[in-house]
């Protein structure tokens, strides 16, 4: 099923070692041609190639091998062909030289920025994983999952969120995705999940915990001022799952793709509210009051929550993918294996193309409920 990827393995393999040799034949070439063509041709060409082709693919102890041996190989060819006592034999040696160290220079500046794009990479990583936390496999008889897909493979943080916590009131989920992209919609994401946190804790009512994330994100606004102050929104779905025997499933879609219940026996439906809203942040735009969605969950039930990231994913000819066609062949009690077949299925859709982020977010109702492993500790 996946092994296309594993047959490209070869040749890409081949590839680079190839790549990783062309200095090498290089040298080998301008020495053989130094040695079998008129004293008058020169193989300088060669020699200056070699040291540059290895800049980005070679350390610098190779690249200054590389370098010294083009020289060496360049004065043994002329003192073969009667010695280096023209000028045009001083310059083609010492245009080599300069050359060699140009690569050495270019190669150090090279890993210096190698060095820096992996540290900004690794305070990325370590921002994702304080603002989305992995939470626990199981949370209050729930099996839940989440992942975060970045449709740029050196971005590892966006707009797109999802948090899961265990309060009072039952488990609590919300997933969503802010208005822009870069910093400013992380900085609203950093609002938008603290509301959360705190209001999921305290508020005993979903359409209450939508009112503190929707004040929150009017008030950053209005500090931040300019388009954000009219404009910082973001479209969120929250989810509440009563503690006790499997019962309801109460949902509170702020104008956000509603979200798939896949049952045990494989069908897939998904869940559209009854009322439409606003997203959080807009509701100074109008007077309509949140209205919570309550529906069936029972046992081996799954509720799949996403970003557009998945629905407006195309594939080479235009066509958006459809999870709900999707789903019933990706069905699975276990929300992890659920979300890693699903990413994987949207990826071979677009050939690896994508041009949004992609939060995932699943819940499995056990049919009994258990509660956390030993050593898993609850999400804060």
């Amino acid at each position: 099923m996946y092994g296309s990827s594993g047959s490209r393995a070869g040749p890409l393999r081949g590839a680079g070692r190839f790549v990783h040799s062309l200095p090498l034949l290089f040298l080998a070439v301008g020495a053989l041609f130094g040695l079998l063509t008129p004293a008058n041709v020169s193989a300088a060409p060669f020699f200056t190639a070699a040291p540059l082709v290895g800049v980005g693919i070679y350390t610098v102890r190779a690249t200054v091998l590389v370098g010294a041996s083009g020289l060496l190989l360049l004065l043994g060819v002329k003192i073969a062909k009667g010695g280096p006592d023209e000028f045009a034999d001083q310059m083609d040696l010492l245009t080599v030289g300069s050359v060699a160290v140009l690569a050495l220079l270019i190669n150090l500046l090279v890993r210096r920025g190698v060095t820096a794009l992996a540290s900004v990479r690794d305070v990325a990583g370590a921002a994702q994983r304080a603002l989305l936390p992995v939470p626990p496999e199981r949370v209050d008889g729930l099996r839940v999952a989440a992942r975060y897909e970045a449709a740029r493979a050196d971005a590892q943080i966006g707009g797109d969120f999802y948090a899961v916590q265990q309060t009072p009131y039952g488990v609590r989920l919300v997933l969503g995705d802010v208005r822009g992209k870069g910093l400013g919609a992380v900085e609203t994401v950093v609002v938008v999940l603290g509301a959360f946190r705190e209001a999921a804790e305290y508020e005993p009512e979903l359409e209450t915990v939508a009112a503190r994330l929707d004040a929150a994100l009017r008030r950053a606004g209005a500090v931040r001022g300019g388009e954000d102050r009219s404009e910082g929104f973001a479209t969120a779905l929250l989810a509440e799952i009563p503690p006790g025997p499997p019962g309801d499933l109460r949902l509170l879609n702020r104008g956000h793709p509603p979200p798939f219940l896949l049952s045990a026996d494989g069908t897939v439906r998904s869940v559209y509210p009854d009322s439409p809203a606003l997203p959080l942040g807009m509701s100074g735009l109008t007077g309509w009051p949140d209205r919570v969605e309550t529906v069936p969950f029972p046992g081996g039930t799954t509720l799949l929550m996403y970003t557009d990231g998945v629905t407006e994913a195309r594939d080479e000819n235009g066509v958006f993918y459809d999870p709900e066609a999707r789903l019933p062949g990706l069905r699975g009690h276990n929300p992890a294996v659920l979300l890693d077949m699903l990413v994987r299925d949207v990826a071979r859709h677009t050939g690896g193309r994508t041009a949004d982020d992609m939060a995932l977010l699943a819940a499995s109702r056990e049919s009994t409920p258990a509660g956390p492993s030993p050593g898993e500790s609850h999400p804060e």
